[in-house]
Formats: structure tokens, C-alpha cells, sequence
């Protein structure tokens, strides 16, 4: 029973700790754009090799 009350304060600074860096992460926009990158997989064009080829 001793180990409940180690246990909920560690949990409770993980939450905090976890919400810190959720709200970190929406400042700095890191959820801005979703799907370009998953549009950037469907749509690879090399630009660099076109130039190359004339």
C-alpha cells in the first residue's frame, strides 16, 4: 500500500510533463500541416533530375 503513494505523484508529473510538451508542440506548429507530408510521398516530382535530363 506504501508504493500507491510513490506511484501518484510520478503520475501525476508524467500527465504534467506530457500536457507541457502537448502545448509545446501546438505553439511552435508542429500539428500545422498533417497531410502535406503524406501528398509529398503521392506527388514526388524531382525537379532536379528534370533540369538535369534538358
Amino acid at each position: 500500500m506504501n508504493v500507491i503513494y510513490v506511484l501518484i505523484p510520478i503520475a501525476v508529473i508524467l500527465l504534467l510533463v506530457a500536457i507541457a510538451i502537448f502545448f509545446w508542440a501546438v505553439k511552435k506548429d508542429q500539428f500545422d500541416d498533417l497531410d502535406r507530408q503524406g501528398f509529398n510521398i503521392l506527388f514526388d516530382e524531382d525537379k532536379q533530375d528534370s533540369d538535369k535530363n534538358g
